[in-house]
């Protein structure tokens, strides 16, 4: 089997995802083409140079409905005999478009793929394109079925984590990420996302609050407490399924879970013989990629058991890991992902992540393959593992090795 390598991984900065937001007046498609012609004139690619661009979306409807990816390449400045391929596996999808574009190179189906994703929470409303799990009531029930914010809290309460826990990680996401920023850890990765007449709309992710402090998140109130002890009692629901909890912690508000943002990413993924043909130098290897179901109830636990599977698959330890980016889709589930190796602090999430900076659903993946990468080139590290929870119980993770 042919090895995958990384040739370029880019985004765009990550805008509040409101109507008074940088990038609203783009939509996922118009987004998708800027990054996508990113990639192209970086590279030098011309003709069909790649095999596909896969490129998840999660709230598939609307401008982001039908096959967006192929729209993407049909509004970019690639060849048109690139097709597309939009998939969702919901936070995943950006990483899932990655592993996917990987294992059919290592297959040998193609020597190049674009991959990633787009989001554009402003514009396309999450949850607007409903969801069987929730609105089939037949589903639901055998499911428990409680929002994701219930989950974080249950994941909270059965692992004993605490607000002050959760708070000051999402203080450390932000200081993290306001120190990356200064620090020029992003320039390699993140474009300027100009207007129709090439003047700048957004070059930093606007969603940050560097000012953020332990005093400040104390005075927000649980953002899902409300809605699990009220009707239709969410709680009760989740205490049905784990009898053992005498009650739920409701410690999750809005500055400690991800913030709501428009943003789009994407990879260049091809064998040794594409970066040949094209003048280009591997930077990293995808060495392993891993996927699987968990508990939809509790639903946020996946990074432990996708990182479980993708060591074994790969041969490594947890200790082989030199540097993590797991998603901070809420506090607790990284607060888990910590407790469930023991794995320093220090070592995950380096710049901040999706508490300061936001988290576009669709692209979340690919963002954070990107930011390990150039992580492991800006520390001289060798081995990365990005992991994601998945709505409905699942897990996804990539292992990247510099080349």
């Amino acid at each position: 089997m042919t090895d995958a390598f990384i040739y370029d991984a880019v985004r765009s900065p990550r805008g509040k995802g409101r109507a008074d937001g940088a990038l609203h007046e783009l939509t996922s498609v118009a987004l998708s083409a800027r990054v996508l012609n990113a990639v192209k004139e970086r590279n030098g690619l011309e003709g069909h140079a790649v095999e596909d661009v896969i490129w998840g979306n999660v709230t598939q409807v609307g401008e982001q409905g039908g096959c967006l990816a192929r729209s993407a390449v049909l509004a970019s400045d690639l060849d048109e005999r690139i097709p597309g391929l939009a998939i969702n596996r919901f936070c995943a999808s950006g990483m899932e478009a990655v592993n996917l574009a990987a294992n059919q190179v290592k297959g040998g189906a193609g020597q190049a793929y674009i991959a990633g994703g787009v989001e554009m929470m402003g514009r396309v409303a999450m949850g607007s394109d409903g969801a069987a799990i929730a609105v089939d009531p037949t589903l639901a029930m055998k499911t428990y079925f409680v929002p994701q914010g219930i989950s974080a809290d249950i994941i909270a309460t059965e692992f004993g984590f605490t607000r002050d826990q959760a708070d000051a990680l999402a203080v450390e996401s932000q200081r993290r990420a306001a120190q990356a920023w200064a620090e020029g850890r992003f320039e390699k990765s993140v474009l300027v996302i100009k207007d129709q007449n090439g003047l700048p709309i957004l070059a930093t992710d606007e969603y940050m609050r560097p000012g953020t402090d332990m005093q400040t998140l104390g005075a927000l109130r649980p953002a899902f407490k409300e809605m699990g002890e009220a009707m239709p009692g969410f709680d009760k629901v989740a205490m049905m399924k784990y009898p053992h909890l005498e009650r739920i912690n409701h410690i999750h508000h809005a500055g400690n879970s991800s913030g709501i943002v428009d943003g789009a990413a994407a990879v260049l993924i091809g064998n040794a013989e594409f970066g040949k043909a094209h003048g280009l130098k591997p930077r990293a290897r995808i060495r392993a990629t891993a996927k699987i179901g968990t508990d939809p109830t509790i639903m946020l636990t996946g990074p432990v058991p996708a990182t479980q599977k993708i060591l074994k698959d790969s041969g490594l330890q947890i200790g082989d890991i030199d540097l993590f980016e797991v998603n901070e889709a809420f506090a607790s589930v990284v607060l888990r992902f910590q407790q469930a190796f023991d794995v320093d602090p220090a070592l995950v999430n380096v710049n901040g992540g999706s508490i300061a900076m936001g988290h576009p659903l669709g692209a979340t993946g690919a963002i954070i393959i990107g930011t390990l990468l150039d992580e492991l080139e800006r520390q001289d590290k060798e081995l990365g593992l990005a992991t994601l929870c998945i709505a409905s119980g699942m897990g996804a993770a990539t292992i990247i090795e510099r080349v």
